[in-house]
């Protein structure tokens, strides 16, 4: 499981963090935990081929598993944006067709989508990168459609426009769920085990690898390098709405606030 305040930290400092702890410990095992391995494993002939060859096995399944998760991550990360940009236009037209409506509807449709749109910015965005599912929102939600509801049509048009904005409405409803549902989704904490698993085999076969000390703390620490970054790279996309650079952002609510509510 992914320990939380990694996302109140930049991608940048995540990164440099995680590289930090893999090189270091790589580095170290090759000083102080070696020479233990090497006693007890490395007395046999062809030990060297024989760990080169698991290596080399060990590289590949422990790649393909890096590789399927950043790809996985990346794209739960794109539908949840695709989500919230679903939402965010849902709204937009939403806005456009109550400001079409006659008097003395227009003004508190207007005022009630308004509001929604200011508490999905201002309230349930700082709760979903907490990790919580926000609840802001969720109140005015019930008003909004009693409103939209109250609304008889006096005449054909009226009857259409009717009809899309509680279109639109539903639209707005299915977005947003589906946003909810999205605030808690991530990689399984088993899934984390493995790839934490998949790590420490990775240093311990680097440590007991048959080479010179200084050929070892090169190849060891590149190997470690890549391996840090990609679960860094995992790190920073899971949990698409908690803190950090690449994290779903309110900007398509805030741009229909600024550019037609406002």
């Amino acid at each position: 499981m992914i320990v939380y305040w990694l996302y109140e930290l930049s991608t940048l400092q995540v990164t440099a963090l995680v590289v930090t702890v893999f090189n270091g410990v790589t580095w170290l095992g090759l000083i102080f935990v070696r020479p233990f391995l090497r006693l007890l494993l490395l007395r046999q002939n062809g030990a060297n081929d024989f760990v080169g060859h698991f290596l080399s096995y060990f590289s590949v399944i422990y790649g393909l598993l890096l590789g399927l998760l950043a790809v996985a991550t990346y794209q739960n990360k794109t539908d949840v944006e695709k989500t919230v940009s679903r939402e965010a236009v849902a709204v937009a037209a939403l806005y456009r067709d109550v400001s079409a409506y006659p008097e003395p509807y227009r003004i508190p449709l207007q005022r009630a989508v308004a509001n929604y749109t200011r508490a999905v910015i201002d309230q349930d965005w700082p709760t979903q990168r907490s990790g919580r599912i926000p609840t802001a929102s969720t109140r005015l939600v019930d008003p909004l459609q009693d409103l939209i509801v109250a609304f008889e049509p006096a005449t054909k048009g009226q009857e259409i426009l009717h009809a899309e904005a509680y279109r639109q409405f539903n639209a707005l409803i299915e977005s947003r769920r589906t946003r909810l549902m999205s605030v808690q989704t991530g990689i399984p904490a088993m899934m984390w085990y493995v790839v934490g698993v998949g790590a420490v085999i990775s240093v311990i076969l680097i440590w007991v690898f048959e080479a010179r000390l200084r050929t070892l703390f090169f190849l060891g620490g590149i190997v470690s390098f890549f391996t840090a970054t990609m679960i860094s790279l995992i790190v920073v996309m899971d949990n698409p709405f908690r803190g950090g650079e690449l994290s779903a952002s309110a900007d398509a609510f805030e741009t229909i606030w600024r550019n037609l509510m406002r």
